[in-house]
């Protein structure tokens, strides 16, 4: 059997150490069993191609390439998740390949929004933030869709009991490459 090449997507890419962080990401998939796929891995540029369409192009063509992928869903310039990840961990379900995902923020996404917009309660028992928008309570990490997608797998989003520093602790990504051992049934 072909070693199983897992997708590491998250918000990472932004940070300033952010091949240092891929490079723990990938010598950890190696500890585990897989070959890992970094996004700054790849250079898929065709002729005339733009940097955005460069990014794109290599990103799909590595998510195409890949049997499975990790998402950090940790909130990324606000309460949510990086929506480069969201997209990414969707173009994973739409394909039937198995998801995993992680947050390094152990508040429910509820809980961030209201202390990010406030709360309210609305007239038919929902809550609202400031401006009247509804919002989603769940408990779940992220936007229902993104929990969603790993429930329909069997799985949920890892995370801690308490919130970590930043996107680039790999505690939630270690738990998620113990997941995907037992998916891939090693």
């Amino acid at each position: 059997m072909p070693i199983p090449k897992i997708y590491l997507a998250g918000p990472e890419v932004f940070l300033p150490n952010a091949r240092e962080i891929g490079l723990r990401k990938k010598i950890l998939c190696e500890e585990f069993g897989f070959v890992g796929l970094y996004p700054l891995d790849q250079d898929h540029a065709a002729p005339g191609e733009t940097a955005d369409a460069k990014i794109f192009a290599g990103n799909v063509a590595l998510m195409r390439d890949a049997d499975a992928g990790i998402f950090n869903l940790s909130p990324f310039r606000g309460v949510n998740a990086d929506p480069g990840t969201a997209f990414e961990l969707g173009f994973f379900a739409a394909l039937g390949k198995p998801v995993f995902a992680y947050s390094n923020h152990a508040a429910p996404l509820f809980d961030r929004v209201a202390a990010a917009h406030g709360v309210h309660g609305a007239p038919d028992g929902d809550y609202c933030d400031a401006r009247g928008l509804l919002i989603e309570n769940f408990g779940n990490a992220d936007n229902l869709m993104l929990d969603g997608a790993l429930k329909a797998q069997g799985r949920r989003v890892v995370r801690p009991d308490v919130s970590l520093p930043g996107c680039g602790d790999l505690t939630g990504f270690t738990a998620c490459l113990r997941q995907a051992r037992l998916h891939f049934g090693f």
